[in-house]
């Protein structure tokens, strides 16, 4: 299976690119050495696939697949492949695309690709699928600004049909030194409770300084009454000489313990009622070549659940096939 699988993505990515304008292809690894208490790990974090291009001028191709991932999964037969899209600018400052996508939620944590997050809080770790099949309509009003709206499967529908997501986002900045990432999100489970997310993403730049902070609410649709159930994400970053970047990141996430249906099923799947979650570290990345090509990277963090500290050595690079 798998080796019939990477046949044809090969024989795919190949008459692609003899057919279609190329606008690149390689691959990115991510490999690190964990610390954790008195255990020691060594892994391949990520090994991606990452291709683009244009099939005509206003038809776009994208395609990311990881080999670290099993390529099968009974609930998502797409399991490794993240993004396998097409997108249509079919009017000026419009556009839609459809396939394997990643699901909006909002905020800067959530966007950020996976090869450039190392630990992150108790709601994004308790989802097992963060893309799924869908489709987003897009409209830029003016530079740098743009509204979407999304319909896919859910990312908690564990398998299930007819469990669905639907987002509205507004990715965008009030001002050269703060920029947004914001969403509202209604978010089905296998359970019908459907869920309300509001995520709100803001980054605020000055000079190599800049603050990320994430703000979410969420709380089912058929909730009478409820306790509070949100996250708080902040990471703070300075760069140096665009060789080095110092960052430090950390969360709190808070579910209370009456957000429970009468059956005594929790309306959050992601983060459980009565979770008091709180973590943080930091770290340094250096990046030798002045780009993204390679960089390493050491990261520390703990959290009050293990209560363990972590320290991550390693480096990321890029192997560029079309650029």
């Amino acid at each position: 299976m798998r080796k019939t699988f990477l046949s044809l993505l090969l024989l795919l990515a190949t008459g692609v690119m003899l057919h279609a304008q190329v606008e690149y292809v390689y691959f990115e690894t991510r490999v690190s050495g964990r610390l954790t208490g008195d255990k020691v790990t060594l892994s391949g974090d990520h090994l991606n696939l990452h291709v683009k291009g244009k099939i005509t001028p206003t038809l776009t191709y994208q395609l990311r697949q990881r080999f670290t991932k099993p390529l099968y999964d009974p609930k998502n037969p797409l399991n490794a492949t993240d993004v396998l899209s097409l997108t249509w600018d079919f009017a000026p400052k419009w556009s839609v695309n459809a396939g394997k996508l990643p699901i909006f939620i909002g905020g800067y944590e959530w966007d950020d690709a996976p090869t450039d997050l190392y630990y992150w809080n108790d709601f994004a770790n308790t989802i097992a699928q963060v893309y799924a099949l869908g489709g987003t309509l897009m409209y830029q009003p003016r530079e740098q600004q743009l509204l979407q709206f999304q319909f896919s499967h859910s990312l908690l529908h564990m398998g299930h049909p007819n469990v669905f997501n639907a987002s509205l986002g507004w990715m965008g900045q009030f001002a050269p030194w703060w920029k947004t990432i914001w969403g509202i999100n209604w978010m089905d489970d296998p359970y019908h409770h459907h869920m309300g997310y509001v995520a709100l993403g803001n980054r605020f730049e000055v000079g190599p300084a800049a603050l990320e902070l994430d703000l979410m609410y969420r709380r089912s649709l058929i909730q009478k009454s409820a306790g509070f159930d949100g996250s708080v994400v902040a990471r703070l970053e300075y760069r140096i000489h665009g060789q080095w970047l110092l960052f430090a990141k950390g969360g709190w996430d808070l579910n209370e313990a009456v957000n429970v249906d009468p059956d005594g099923i929790a309306y959050d799947l992601t983060v459980a009622p009565g979770t008091r979650y709180l973590y943080g570290g930091g770290g340094v990345e250096y990046f030798p070549l002045g780009n993204r090509n390679l960089r390493l990277h050491l990261v520390g963090w703990a959290d009050d659940r293990s209560r363990k500290l972590n320290l991550l050595l390693g480096l990321t690079f890029r192997l560029h096939l079309v650029k």
